[in-house]
């Protein structure tokens, strides 16, 4: 079912998470504090909203190399198997992410963010202040819009500058986040 960002207000404190990568490691918020900005993009295997915009997701993060990036995947395998760990790398394989993949077991990173769908993408200024919510671009599965990333790029080019990102924000669409008590 196809869901939409909750919109956070902007200059939320990012929550904290110290999360387990498909890799093993443990990657944690603060982690990550060196760097001028961090996204923070919901992902996952199975939802063709994320499908369709994973290869441009990619080359977008690939020209920002002072921005943090980690994609978290918050979506309960057992009603999304596809999104347990083998899809999850089996989708970092597809794609060439190099970004920290992290697995939300108990999905409390995702509830306090407020995560909606997949994608949803927080972006947060130096001092970890929300920055940007919403949408990659304006490209869907099926309404043949190109996928650009021009809305995300645009904002993470003014955050990486010390700007805000002016509003309206679009909020991204996607599937709704498969929460385990929905089982």
């Amino acid at each position: 079912m196809a869901a939409t960002s909750t919109m956070v207000p902007l200059g939320t404190p990012a929550p904290d998470f110290a999360l387990p990568a498909l890799d093993g490691r443990t990657v944690a918020r603060d982690d990550l504090a060196a760097a001028p900005a961090l996204l923070v993009a919901f992902l996952c295997n199975h939802c063709p909203y994320v499908r369709h915009v994973e290869q441009g997701l990619g080359r977008l993060v690939g020209e920002f190399p002072d921005l943090a990036v980690v994609g978290i995947c918050t979506n309960s395998p057992a009603i999304a198997p596809t999104d347990g760990p083998e899809g999850l790398r089996a989708q970092v394989a597809r794609t060439g992410w190099t970004f920290p993949y992290l697995i939300d077991a108990d999905q409390s990173v995702g509830r306090a963010y407020r995560a909606a769908c997949t994608p949803d993408f927080f972006l947060f200024d130096r001092e970890r202040r929300l920055a940007y919510r919403g949408a990659l671009d304006d490209s869907t599965p099926g309404n043949r819009k190109p996928v650009t990333g021009y809305l995300l790029r645009e904002a993470v080019t003014l955050v990486l500058a010390g700007r805000s990102v002016p509003e309206p924000h679009r909020a991204s669409m996607g599937c709704s986040i498969k929460w385990a008590e929905d089982h």
